[in-house]
């Protein structure tokens, strides 16, 4: 990762990368190999689609242990902070309601986590910039990249 920004993971988040990286390491790894074995078997690897379609996706699971094991070597976990003052931070779920009182539920996460089917959204997007550092009770206006503005009312954080 040429990228030297600082990366922000959840305990969860640092825990998937390193289930991820167990697994590229240990089955995926062994399973490449077994079809590069295969695939030698087919002949001449000049004209060999198997072959090369094997390497270029062994190719591709050691970029992502190289990804992960620098991300995993970098990230910063986020920690967790006291009930009692408890703010918008990584980590935290907030319940937030929009003027028509349609209510939505987000994970604030890191930028490597984010997952919009799970409603995790990163620290940096709009919304989860807006958001961070905010309480209980406050409006939140959030201003999307195309310029549109929209106020939200936080009512409810949990960990």
């Amino acid at each position: 990762m040429a990228d030297t920004k600082n990366i922000v993971l959840t305990p969860e988040g640092r825990q998937k990368l390193v289930d991820e990286l167990e697994y590229r390491e240990g089955a995926k790894h062994d399973e490449i190999v077994e079809r590069i074995k295969e695939a030698r078997g087919f002949g001449d690897l000049s004209e060999n689609s198997e072959y090369d379609a094997a390497k270029e996706e062994q190719s591709h699971n050691e970029s992502r242990i190289n990804e992960i094991r620098q991300i995993l070597a970098t990230a910063t976990i986020a920690a967790a902070g006291s009930a009692r003052d408890l703010t918008v931070s990584i980590g935290t779920i907030v319940e937030l309601e929009d003027s028509k009182g349609k209510k939505t539920n987000f994970t604030i996460v890191g930028t490597t986590e984010t997952n919009s089917l799970d409603h995790k959204i990163s620290n940096e997007s709009p919304v989860g910039a807006a958001l961070i550092g905010h309480k209980k009770g406050d409006q939140v206006e959030v201003v999307a990249p195309s310029g549109k503005s929209r106020t939200y009312t936080i009512t409810g954080i949990t960990r």
